[in-house]
C-alpha cells in the first residue's frame, strides 16, 4: 500500500472543531477586511479633492504688446478648492470618526442583546450603500459639503456594528491559550484591508474617483451577504444544528393528550409492517431492520434559569483594567488613525508624488502594522505582560515618531524604512489592546464565567480608542496648516500619555512577576 502524502496527513490530522475554527476565523478576518477596506478610499482620494493643479499660462493684454500670468484653480473639486481645504477634509473625517465612537458605546450593549449574524449582515450591508453614496457624489456632480458630512455620519454610525461582532465571535471560539498570537494574526485584517483599499482607490483615483468609494462600498455589502449565510456565532450553535439535522428523517411525529396519565404524549409512526408504539420508542435505521421499534429514554429539554444577562455599562467599567487600557486606546488610536487618514496626502506634499503613488507608498505603513500586531502577541504571550509590551512599544514608537518627521526630507529609501517601524511601532499596541487584551478582560475571572460581557467589554474600549480617533485626524487637519512638523509634535504627546496610562497596570505585573516568576498575570480588582 503506498503511503499517504504528508499533507494529507496534517489535514486528516483536524477534527471537525478545527475545521470550524480555522473557517471561522478566515471568515471573520474577511468580513473585517471589508470594513477597513471602505474606510481607507478618503485618505486616498483627498489629494484629489484638492490638487495643486496651478497652470501657469499667458494671456495677452488688451494691448497685445505685453503677456500676463493667469492661474487657473478649477480642477480641484467644490467646495474642497478653497484655501480652507485642510479644515473642511478635517471636519469629514471628525463626523464619520466622532459618529463611530458616538455609535460604538451603543453597539456594543446592542451587540450582546441580538443574535450576532443578523446584527453584522444588517451594518455591512448599510454600510455599502452609504460608502457608495458617497462615491456617487461624483457621479451626479454633487458639490455640497452637507451631502458629504451626512454620508460620513451615517457611515460612521453603522460601521460600528463591526467590530464588538467580530471580535465576540472570535472570543466565542478561541480560548486563552496563545490568544495574543491568534489575535495578531487575525487582527492584522485591519493593515490587510488598508492596503487593498489603497489600491483599490489610487486605482481609479486620477480617472474617475467615485469608483473609489463605489468599489469598496459594493465589496463590503457583498460580504455582508456572505456573512448572512456562513457565519457561526458561537460552537454551540454547531451543537444545536447537528442536533436537528440528526433527527430521522422518515419518521412522522403525532402528538395527543394521554387521558390516562394526564400528561402529553409523543407517538412515532413507523413504516408499515411495524407496530405503533407510544412516545418512549425510536425506529432502528439498517438494512436488516427497517420497520423495528424499540424503546428509548424520553429526552427533555429544559431551557436554564441560570443563564447569565448581559452585563451593564457601568458593571463593565468595573472590570479591573478596563479603564486603563480605554484610555491608554484614546491617545494610541488617535496616533494611528492620523496617519490613516492623512499619511498619503503628507506623502503627497513632502515627497511631491502624485495621488496614486502616495497612496501605494503609505501601504508600507500598514505592512509594518501587520509585523508589529503579531509581534505584540507573541510577546505578551511568552511573557504574560500585555501592559508591559504595550508600554515598551509606545515607548520606542515616540522617538520614531520624531525619526520620520525628519528622514523622509532624505529620500525615497529612508522613508521607506521609516514607514515600516513607525507602522510596527504604532500598530502593534493598538493592535494588541483591541484585540487580546479586550477578549481578556470580556472574560475576566470576576464576570465568574459570565461571558456575555465580551461585546461591551469591546466596545467600551473601542469606543473610547475611536473618541482619539476622531479628535486626531482633525488636529492633524488643523495644526497641519502651520506646518507638518506641528502634527507629529501632536502624535508623539499623545504617544506619551497612552505610556503614562499604562503604568500602574505595568508595575502591577512586574511586581506579580516577581512574587510569581513565569506565571502569567492575572489584572486583579481595584
Amino acid at each position: 500500500m503506498a503511503p499517504v502524502p504528508p499533507g494529507i496527513r496534517f489535514l486528516a490530522s483536524f477534527n471537525r472543531d478545527q475545521w470550524y475554527k480555522a473557517f471561522t476565523f478566515a471568515l471573520t478576518f474577511l468580513l473585517y477586511t471589508s470594513f477597513h477596506l471602505s474606510r481607507k478610499p478618503i485618505s486616498i482620494v483627498k489629494s484629489e479633492l484638492h490638487k495643486n493643479c496651478s497652470h501657469i499660462m499667458e494671456v495677452p493684454t488688451e494691448s497685445g504688446r505685453q503677456a500676463r500670468l493667469h492661474t487657473e484653480l478649477d480642477c480641484s473639486w467644490k467646495p474642497f478648492d478653497r484655501n480652507n481645504y485642510k479644515q473642511l477634509l478635517g471636519a469629514m473625517d471628525y463626523s464619520f470618526l466622532c459618529a463611530y465612537a458616538i455609535g460604538m458605546y451603543l453597539s456594543g450593549i446592542i451587540g450582546e442583546r441580538l443574535p450576532i449574524r443578523l446584527y453584522l449582515t444588517v451594518g455591512m450591508l448599510t454600510s455599502g450603500l452609504f460608502t457608495c453614496l458617497f462615491g456617487l457624489g461624483y457621479t451626479y456632480n454633487i458639490h455640497s459639503l452637507g451631502f458629504y458630512i451626512f454620508v460620513q455620519v451615517a457611515n460612521g454610525l453603522v460601521q460600528t456594528t463591526g467590530w464588538p461582532s467580530v471580535v465576540t465571535c472570535i472570543g466565542n471560539w478561541f480560548g486563552k491559550g496563545r490568544r495574543g498570537l491568534i489575535m495578531g494574526l487575525w487582527n492584522s485584517h485591519t493593515s490587510v484591508g488598508n492596503i487593498l483599499g489603497s489600491l483599490i482607490a489610487g486605482y481609479y483615483v486620477s480617472s474617475n474617483w467615485g469608483m473609489s468609494f463605489i468599489v469598496p462600498g459594493v465589496i463590503i455589502a457583498v460580504m455582508g451577504v456572505v456573512c448572512f449565510f456562513f457565519l457561526i456565532e458561537h460552537p454551540n450553535d454547531l451543537k444545536t444544528a447537528s442536533t436537528q439535522s440528526s433527527a430521522p428523517s422518515n419518521q412522522k411525529l403525532h402528538k395527543s393528550w394521554n387521558g390516562v396519565n394526564g400528561h402529553k404524549d409523543l407517538y412515532l409512526q413507523c413504516k408499515p409492517g411495524a407496530k405503533a408504539q407510544s412516545w418512549d420508542t425510536e425506529l432502528l435505521l439498517g438494512q436488516e431492520s427497517i420497520g423495528v421499534c424499540v424503546p428509548v429514554q424520553q429526552v427533555v429539554v429544559v431551557k436554564s434559569e441560570a443563564e447569565p444577562s448581559p452585563i451593564s455599562f457601568m458593571g463593565a467599567l468595573r472590570i479591573p483594567g478596563v479603564v486603563e487600557f480605554s484610555l491608554c486606546l484614546l491617545f494610541a488610536k488617535l496616533v494611528s488613525y492620523t496617519f490613516l487618514f492623512w499619511l498619503p496626502l503628507y506623502i503627497t506634499k513632502a515627497a511631491h508624488l502624485d495621488a496614486k503613488r502616495a497612496g501605494d507608498l503609505s501601504t508600507l505603513f500598514d505592512v509594518g502594522g501587520i509585523v508589529g500586531g503579531i509581534l505584540a502577541g507573541v510577546i505578551s504571550d511568552k511573557m504574560g505582560k500585555r501592559a508591559t509590551t504595550c508600554a515598551v512599544m509606545l515607548l520606542l514608537a515616540a522617538p520614531t515618531l520624531y525619526g520620520f518627521s525628519m528622514i523622509s526630507q532624505f529620500g525615497l529609501g529612508p522613508t521607506i524604512g521609516m514607514l515600516l517601524v513607525c507602522g510596527g511601532l504604532v500598530n502593534g499596541p493598538y493592535s494588541l489592546i483591541t484585540t487580546a487584551v479586550s477578549a481578556d478582560l470580556g472574560t475576566h475571572k470576576s464576570l465568574k464565567g459570565n461571558a456575555r460581557a465580551l461585546s461591551t467589554v469591546t466596545a467600551i474600549i473601542d469606543g473610547t480608542g475611536s473618541v482619539g480617533a476622531a479628535v486626531g485626524p482633525l488636529l492633524a487637519g488643523l495644526l497641519s496648516a502651520h506646518g507638518w512638523d506641528q502634527v507629529f509634535y501632536m502624535l508623539m504627546t499623545a504617544d506619551f500619555f497612552a505610556l503614562l496610562l499604562l503604568l500602574r497596570l505595568v508595575m502591577k505585573e512586574l511586581r506579580s512577576h516577581r512574587s510569581r516568576p513565569g506565571a502569567a498575570v492575572e489584572m486583579k480588582e481595584h
